[in-house]
Protein backbone atom coordinates (compact mmCIF):
# COMPACT_ATOMS: atom_id res chain seq x y z
CA UNK A 1 0.00 0.00 0.00
CA UNK A 2 2.75 2.33 0.86
CA UNK A 3 4.27 1.39 -2.42
CA UNK A 4 1.18 2.71 -4.03
CA UNK A 5 1.38 5.84 -2.45
CA UNK A 6 4.45 6.46 -3.58
CA UNK A 7 3.72 5.53 -7.07
CA UNK A 8 0.33 7.76 -7.20
CA UNK A 9 2.58 10.48 -5.99
CA UNK A 10 0.58 10.95 -2.84
CA UNK A 11 3.60 13.04 -0.69
CA UNK A 12 2.98 15.72 -3.15
CA UNK A 13 -0.65 16.00 -2.44
CA UNK A 14 -1.07 14.72 1.30
CA UNK A 15 0.27 14.82 4.74
CA UNK A 16 2.38 11.84 6.38
CA UNK A 17 -0.22 11.44 8.78
CA UNK A 18 -2.70 10.95 5.96
CA UNK A 19 -1.11 8.33 4.12
CA UNK A 20 0.04 5.90 7.20
CA UNK A 21 -3.68 6.10 8.42
CA UNK A 22 -4.92 5.12 5.03
CA UNK A 23 -1.88 2.90 4.71
CA UNK A 24 -2.67 1.08 7.67
CA UNK A 25 -6.40 0.63 7.68
CA UNK A 26 -6.49 -0.42 3.66
CA UNK A 27 -3.61 -2.61 4.16
CA UNK A 28 -4.64 -4.37 7.14
CA UNK A 29 -8.21 -5.23 4.93
CA UNK A 30 -6.44 -6.03 1.44
CA UNK A 31 -3.25 -8.34 3.52
CA UNK A 32 -5.08 -10.25 5.41
CA UNK A 33 -7.61 -11.20 2.01
CA UNK A 34 -4.72 -11.55 0.46
CA UNK A 35 -3.34 -14.25 2.23
CA UNK A 36 -6.50 -16.38 2.30
CA UNK A 37 -7.05 -15.98 -1.43
CA UNK A 38 -3.33 -16.86 -1.74
CA UNK A 39 -3.46 -19.34 0.44
CA UNK A 40 -5.97 -21.44 -1.21
CA UNK A 41 -4.31 -20.95 -4.38
CA UNK A 42 -1.53 -22.80 -3.50
CA UNK A 43 -3.84 -25.77 -1.51
CA UNK A 44 -5.11 -26.42 -5.15
CA UNK A 45 -2.19 -26.20 -6.50
CA UNK A 46 -0.17 -28.27 -4.25
CA UNK A 47 -2.84 -30.98 -3.98
CA UNK A 48 -2.46 -31.02 -8.08
CA UNK A 49 1.50 -30.95 -7.50
CA UNK A 50 2.12 -32.87 -4.58
CA UNK A 51 0.99 -34.19 -1.51
CA UNK A 52 -2.45 -32.34 -0.86
CA UNK A 53 -1.55 -29.17 1.38
CA UNK A 54 -4.19 -28.10 3.65
CA UNK A 55 -5.18 -24.36 3.26
CA UNK A 56 -4.20 -23.84 7.27
CA UNK A 57 -0.66 -25.20 5.96
CA UNK A 58 -0.30 -22.92 3.28
CA UNK A 59 -1.26 -20.11 5.54
CA UNK A 60 1.17 -20.84 7.72
CA UNK A 61 3.61 -20.86 5.03
CA UNK A 62 2.76 -17.67 3.29
CA UNK A 63 2.62 -15.38 6.95
CA UNK A 64 5.62 -16.97 8.08
CA UNK A 65 7.53 -16.11 4.85
CA UNK A 66 6.09 -12.59 4.85
CA UNK A 67 7.80 -11.82 7.97
CA UNK A 68 10.48 -10.09 6.07
CA UNK A 69 8.02 -7.77 4.84
CA UNK A 70 7.02 -6.77 7.59
CA UNK A 71 10.73 -5.87 8.80
CA UNK A 72 10.59 -4.27 5.26
CA UNK A 73 7.79 -1.99 6.76
CA UNK A 74 8.87 -1.23 9.43
CA UNK A 75 12.28 0.61 7.48
CA UNK A 76 10.35 2.07 5.00
CA UNK A 77 8.08 3.63 8.24
CA UNK A 78 11.27 4.80 9.68
CA UNK A 79 12.54 5.83 6.34
CA UNK A 80 9.25 8.16 5.93
CA UNK A 81 9.62 9.64 9.48
CA UNK A 82 13.55 10.80 8.97
CA UNK A 83 12.88 11.96 5.76
CA UNK A 84 9.09 13.03 5.46
CA UNK A 85 6.94 13.62 2.36
CA UNK A 86 9.37 13.50 0.14
CA UNK A 87 9.41 9.63 1.10
CA UNK A 88 5.87 8.86 -1.12
CA UNK A 89 6.68 11.49 -4.07
CA UNK A 90 7.15 9.37 -7.20
CA UNK A 91 9.94 12.09 -8.38
CA UNK A 92 10.91 14.57 -6.13
CA UNK A 93 12.65 17.53 -8.28
CA UNK A 94 14.96 18.23 -5.26
CA UNK A 95 16.30 15.50 -3.36
CA UNK A 96 19.10 16.18 -0.36
CA UNK A 97 22.48 13.82 -0.34
CA UNK A 98 20.88 12.22 2.49
CA UNK A 99 17.63 11.81 2.25
CA UNK A 100 18.74 10.25 -1.63
CA UNK A 101 20.76 7.88 0.52
CA UNK A 102 18.63 7.00 2.89
CA UNK A 103 16.16 6.24 0.20
CA UNK A 104 18.43 4.00 -1.33
CA UNK A 105 19.24 1.92 1.12
CA UNK A 106 15.71 1.44 2.10
CA UNK A 107 14.84 0.25 -1.65
CA UNK A 108 17.91 -2.05 -1.51
CA UNK A 109 16.53 -3.51 1.88
CA UNK A 110 13.23 -3.73 0.58
CA UNK A 111 14.60 -6.15 -2.75
CA UNK A 112 16.89 -8.45 -0.14
CA UNK A 113 13.89 -8.64 2.15
CA UNK A 114 11.44 -9.51 -1.05
CA UNK A 115 14.22 -12.29 -2.04
CA UNK A 116 14.07 -13.40 1.35
CA UNK A 117 10.75 -13.82 1.46
CA UNK A 118 10.62 -15.98 -1.59
CA UNK A 119 13.12 -18.04 -0.53
CA UNK A 120 11.02 -18.42 3.08
CA UNK A 121 7.78 -19.03 0.69
CA UNK A 122 9.61 -21.51 -1.97
CA UNK A 123 10.68 -23.55 1.07
CA UNK A 124 7.99 -23.97 3.22
CA UNK A 125 6.10 -24.92 0.34
CA UNK A 126 8.72 -27.20 -0.27
CA UNK A 127 8.75 -29.15 3.03
CA UNK A 128 4.64 -28.94 3.26
CA UNK A 129 4.03 -30.33 -0.11
CA UNK A 130 7.15 -32.79 0.28
CA UNK A 131 8.39 -32.03 -3.54
CA UNK A 132 11.73 -30.39 -4.19
CA UNK A 133 12.85 -27.04 -3.93
CA UNK A 134 12.70 -26.82 -7.52
CA UNK A 135 9.11 -28.25 -7.89
CA UNK A 136 8.28 -25.54 -4.72
CA UNK A 137 10.01 -22.71 -6.81
CA UNK A 138 7.45 -23.53 -9.81
CA UNK A 139 4.64 -24.13 -7.91
CA UNK A 140 4.82 -20.97 -6.11
CA UNK A 141 5.80 -18.93 -9.44
CA UNK A 142 2.48 -20.63 -11.10
CA UNK A 143 0.57 -19.27 -7.47
CA UNK A 144 1.85 -15.45 -8.55
CA UNK A 145 0.75 -15.96 -12.30
CA UNK A 146 -3.05 -17.46 -11.14
CA UNK A 147 -2.83 -14.93 -8.73
CA UNK A 148 -2.08 -11.91 -11.38
CA UNK A 149 -4.64 -13.06 -13.62
CA UNK A 150 -7.65 -13.03 -10.96
CA UNK A 151 -6.87 -9.13 -10.47
CA UNK A 152 -6.82 -8.52 -14.30
CA UNK A 153 -9.80 -10.53 -14.96
CA UNK A 154 -11.62 -8.62 -11.90
CA UNK A 155 -10.16 -5.35 -13.29
CA UNK A 156 -11.50 -6.00 -16.67
CA UNK A 157 -14.79 -6.54 -14.90
CA UNK A 158 -15.14 -3.89 -12.72
CA UNK A 159 -13.22 -1.05 -14.72
CA UNK A 160 -16.68 -0.52 -16.59
CA UNK A 161 -18.43 0.03 -13.47
CA UNK A 162 -15.92 2.09 -11.57
CA UNK A 163 -13.89 3.96 -14.53
CA UNK A 164 -10.59 3.32 -15.30
CA UNK A 165 -8.03 5.28 -12.92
Amino acid sequence: MLGYCRAKDFGAKFGLGEIFLTATVTGAVVGIASLHIMATIYARLGARAGRTATRRQAVHVLAYGGVPMAASLGIWVLTALIAGEITFVQAPKVIDDFVGLLLGMQFLSYVVLLMWSVVLQVMGFSEVLAVSNAKAFGIWVLGQVVAVLAVLFVYVLTAPLFGSA
